[in-house]
């Protein structure tokens, strides 16, 4: 099983195209939705662990976009006894969403990203990958997207998120593909690392 965690004012929709692919290379994908902007990371991430735990003994791969992705580093620090598997981040601003803390110091900023992603995407404590499973970062380098119009995001970044809010310590490889954030979600490409990355550990081969 590949489970996929949508990002923020997602219901896992978008990620059709990518689960698609990732069935014709021998997976069996599926979505795991939450409530994005509103309740707590917490309860997020207790809601994948138990998720997880439903599908038995056997390895359980991890796909998270965006938000997403900290719902799944969160799972991880508060639950070490998962099923086994690899994990893969898709664009996700592990180290915090400079656009997200634009939006967080309008007046109605807080209230539209809601009390997930508004404690989520602004911390600024460094996050680190401690659980014993295998993380590969993909990130975007097409600036094509609405971040951009919140903050002025340094350069190589998605239109989102730059590549340097994905880098996270304890990370076995990252790879940047030219795509934009909701884009990597539909590209061959970012398809074709993540598939390889489940298979064999590594974004360079199956």
């Amino acid at each position: 099983p590949v489970v996929v965690v949508h990002g923020l004012w997602m219901n896992g929709l978008e990620s059709f195209l990518l689960r698609k692919r990732l069935a014709e290379a021998g997976f069996e994908p599926s979505v795991f939705r939450y409530p994005s902007t509103q309740g707590d990371i917490a309860g997020a991430a207790a809601a994948l662990s138990v998720h997880m735990s439903e599908f038995g003994n056997g390895p359980v791969h991890l796909v998270g976009h965006s938000l997403g992705g900290l719902v799944i580093l969160e799972s991880f620090e508060a639950q070490r006894e998962l099923p086994q598997g690899r994990v893969v981040l898709l664009g996700s601003p592990v180290q915090g969403s400079r656009a997200a803390r634009a939006v967080a110091a309008w007046s109605l900023g807080p209230h539209l990203l809601g009390r997930l992603a508004a404690a989520e995407l602004t911390r600024s404590t460094p996050r680190a990958w401690r659980a014993e499973r295998e993380l590969g970062i993909i990130a975007g380098s097409r600036s094509a997207g609405m971040g951009r119009l919140f903050a002025e995001l340094p350069a190589p970044n998605d239109g989102t998120v730059s590549v340097d809010e994905t880098r996270i310590t304890g990370a076995k490889e990252h790879i940047v593909h030219d795509v934009s954030h909701t884009g990597m979600l539909m590209s061959a490409v970012v398809a074709d690392s993540l598939v390889k990355f489940l298979i064999s550990g590594s974004f360079g081969g199956r």
